[in-house]
Order: C-alpha cells, then sequence, then structure tokens
C-alpha cells in the first residue's frame, strides 16, 4: 500500500468511525486532531480512535502515553502504523 493511499485510509476512518461532520479531503495530513486548532477530538474520541486503527490496520496503542504522540495527526497515525507493520514484519 503506498503511503498517499494509507494517508487516504486513515482519513476515511477518523471520519467514518469517528463520525465526523467534514469530508476525509477537508483533513490536512499534519491538522491537530485533538484540541480548538484542530478537529476537536476529545479523550472519548481518542479511545475510539484507538479500536479503530486496531480493526482497521491491525495495529494496537498499548497506553495514553503512546497515544498522546502517535495520535496528533494523520501524520502521526501513518508513521506509527508503517514503524509497527515493519517491526512485526
Amino acid at each position: 500500500m503506498s503511503e498517499p493511499d494509507l494517508r487516504a485510509q486513515i482519513k476515511q476512518m477518523l471520519v467514518k468511525n469517528l463520525m465526523l461532520q467534514v469530508t476525509p479531503e477537508q483533513i490536512g495530513d499534519d491538522l491537530p486532531l485533538f484540541g480548538p486548532d484542530g478537529l476537536g477530538l476529545d479523550s472519548i474520541d481518542a479511545l475510539e480512535l484507538a479500536v479503530s486503527m486496531e480493526k482497521t490496520f491491525g495495529v494496537g496503542v498499548p497506553s495514553s502515553d503512546v497515544a498522546g504522540k502517535a495520535l496528533r495527526s494523520v501524520n502521526t497515525i501513518h508513521d506509527y502504523i508503517l514503524e509497527k507493520r515493519a517491526a512485526a514484519a
């Protein structure tokens, strides 16, 4: 899977599973997912996002410390997924 395809899948997962009121195309790769300057996700959304990542990509997020770094933006999720897939290979 190419990197742009993975980013597109991440955006689709965000919109679908978190029922966001935006389209995948409106989500920038570096847009903060949490806080008022980005999509405005909260801690409940973070839990749902972690579950969705495991179901969709087979990659778990083991702790809130890891989640705080891995779930900042589409790009950080993308890099985290690639890192975990490489480690599992």
